[in-house]
């Protein structure tokens, strides 16, 4: 089955059900050490993952680890451009789960990013990334103790899915030529636009179906959570693309209403529902101006239309929702994308699971991890229905890389994203546990270290390992 890999003699093989791991007592899991600083971060990850798991389980349960090759390290084994064998690819679909350090994207060569290659050869299409705070971790906020939030990044739509066409290409110039002389034209709405002739084109597809099983994630995500977490808000530019935002918005509040209408309440539903309960002789009309700035200027055939959804929302879900039984329930809102960059940092306690789409995620997961400290506390995931990659989030740094001093925190985190996606809690708990312990002691690795105050003497990469093992109790 493989070239230059050998899988372990014993452990067993994670299998999926309805997208869904069936997880053994002894997975085996292959792992990518990465590029640069994998040399010093992956060892003391893998470190800190054993020791909880034996600590947890007293031998009950253990990871069988299987290494398979990625990026710069790729093609010492495989030969020159081999950055992402067939070995690795048939290894990751075989075991269903795998984890890996930083990878160096390849210059001058067909892949873009190895990462967002992994993730489209899987359909890998949920980005998943937690921003929380731990106590005494340097940060630029002043509250950063506030944010505790899990972004949903959609992966494999938007313009990253990179379909576009350099200015003055031939294909390039011919489909400005198709949009200004017959498309735009045809579609009144766009008036007298133009595309100027001189422009790159990029393509932005965003599907019902993939903006639809992101967010279904996303729902039973906050299911699990404690009741005042339970809250998924719609990330989206819809008030200026409206067929692409602004349908990912819709298709998220259609999903929440129909997959999930015993589970979820729409923020709007429960300004109706609310209405009612503080006044229940509230007459619909009433209700309807309640919900709906400046609803007395509005015309009235857009007033008849609130007013009928203002009924509809309480024929239908009063008795299941209403008497405040709408509190216990998910709660699913929308945010425009520009507002969410504010509000997660003048109110970020509000906020719960985000989910966007794949641009607005991307630049959302790097402010969020800034202000709990860094992409170095920064985990991730790549998860779909039959496969899940854990990743640490920063890059190779290889100017530090075999020093043993950088933080290992991105892809420890990310291993604990993995124990939590294998179901294995208690050893979950006790790394979050024993990482923060450490950080509070100040017992942190250089990029830490520097911004204390007062200054501490730094660990290196593998004593901070320690460090976290040791605060377990």
């Amino acid at each position: 089955m493989y070239e230059k890999i050998t899988a372990p003699t014993t452990g067993a093989k994670i299998t999926f059900k309805n997208g869904e791991p069936v997880v053994p007592d002894n997975p085996i899991i292959p792992f990518i050490q990465g590029d640069g600083t994998g040399i010093d971060i992956w060892p003391a990850a893998q470190k800190v993952l054993d020791a909880a798991v034996e600590t947890a389980y007293k031998g009950k349960r253990k990871i069988s680890w299987f290494k398979v090759f990625a990026g710069d390290e790729a093609c010492e084994v495989y030969g020159t451009y081999q950055y992402l064998p067939q070995d690795t690819l048939t290894a990751i679909k075989e075991y269903g789960v795998a984890i890996k350090g930083p990878l160096t994207t390849p210059i001058g060569g067909g892949i873009r990013s190895l990462n967002v290659a992994l993730r489209q050869i899987f359909d890998l299409y949920a980005c998943v990334r937690p921003c929380r705070y731990y106590p005494g971790t340097p940060s630029p906020h002043k509250t950063p103790e506030k944010l505790d939030v899990i972004i949903y990044r959609e992966n494999t739509e938007d313009i990253y899915l990179g379909i576009e066409w350099r200015q003055g290409s031939e294909i390039g110039d011919r489909l400005i030529s198709i949009l200004n002389k017959e498309l735009i034209p045809a579609t009144p709405e766009h008036g007298k636009k133009q595309i100027p002739l001189d422009s790159g084109i990029g393509i932005k597809p965003i599907s019902k179906t993939g903006s639809q099983r992101l967010i279904r994630r996303a729902i039973k995500h906050a299911l699990l959570l404690p009741l005042n977490k339970q809250m998924v808000t719609l990330v989206h530019k819809g008030n200026i693309m409206k067929y692409t935002e602004g349908a990912f918005r819709d298709w998220g509040y259609e999903l929440a209403v129909s997959e999930f209408r015993q589970e979820c309440v729409t923020e709007r539903e429960s300004w109706i529902l609310s209405n009612k309960e503080q006044n229940p002789n509230l007459s619909l009309e009433d209700n309807a101006r309640k919900i709906e700035p400046g609803f007395d200027a509005l015309t009235s055939d857009k007033q008849a239309q609130i007013v009928e959804e203002v009924k509809a929302v309480l024929d239908s879900i009063w008795e299941s929702h209403g008497n405040g039984k709408w509190k216990d329930k998910v709660m699913v809102n929308d945010r425009i994308a520009d507002s969410i960059f504010q509000q997660i940092q003048t109110r970020p306690d509000e906020y719960s699971i985000l989910a966007t789409m794949n641009l607005n995620g991307d630049y959302l997961s790097d402010a969020a991890a800034a202000i709990v400290g860094g992409l170095g506390m920064g985990p991730g995931a790549n998860i779909g229905d039959e496969c899940a990659v854990f990743e640490a989030t920063h890059g190779t740094a290889p100017k530090h890389a075999g020093l043993d001093r950088v933080n290992p925190g991105s892809v420890i985190l990310s291993g604990v994203m993995m124990l939590e996606y294998l179901g294995w809690q208690e050893a979950a708990d006790l790394i979050k546990k024993g990482l923060g312990d450490a950080i509070a002691n100040r017992q942190v690795t250089y990029d830490l270290a520097r911004l204390l105050e007062p200054p501490v003497e730094p660990l290196k990469c593998s004593e901070f390992a320690q460090a976290i093992i040791q605060h377990f109790g």
